[in-house]
């Protein structure tokens, strides 16, 4: 089974919902069985890479996101008719087969499946504030700048401004 396959009762959780174009998904995703493979910064930093690379981003854009020692989350807007589950498969599978490369090993590194919940314009910059605050409220780091795991397509407006 592909480590993006939902299994038998997240499919139910699937169910019913669609993917639409122009919306912004608060995702969350994490790591098989909790492992904390990215507490590892060689595994984070070459996950992150791969993850952020706008290049690969067909049909969506990454709003914002971050990696946390055992999960992600991101915001996500679809602008094709490209179906989320395809989205975050693509960067599941990314960021695995590049942590994998770079061990030299195989095997899973994301648990099956993921939480989404679709958000008003409104609800945005919360949960991107929510998104980037992660680290600081795990106790990562004293302030969110000093967590090198995230960015926000915000923080690019501001540096070209």
């Amino acid at each position: 089974m592909n480590s993006s396959d939902p299994q038998p009762g997240q499919r139910a959780l699937r169910r019913g919902r669609w993917s639409e174009q122009q919306r912004i998904y608060l995702v969350t995703t994490v790591c098989i069985r909790r492992r904390r493979i990215f507490a590892s910064d060689h595994c984070a930093d070459i996950a992150a890479r791969a993850i952020a690379d706008p290049g690969k981003w067909l049909g969506a854009t990454l709003l914002c996101w971050v990696l946390m020692p055992d999960h992600w989350h991101g915001l996500i807007e679809l602008h094709s008719d490209i179906r989320l589950e395809s989205v975050v498969a693509s960067l599941k599978g990314r960021a695995a087969r590049a942590v994998n490369r770079s061990l030299h090993r195989k095997g899973m590194v994301w648990a099956p499946g993921f939480d989404d919940r679709a958000l008003r314009e409104d609800d945005v910059l919360r949960a991107a504030r929510y998104i980037v605050a992660n680290p600081k409220r795990a106790g990562l780091v004293q302030r969110v700048d000093d967590y090198p795991y995230w960015d926000a397509v915000w923080l690019e407006q501001q540096r070209r401004g």
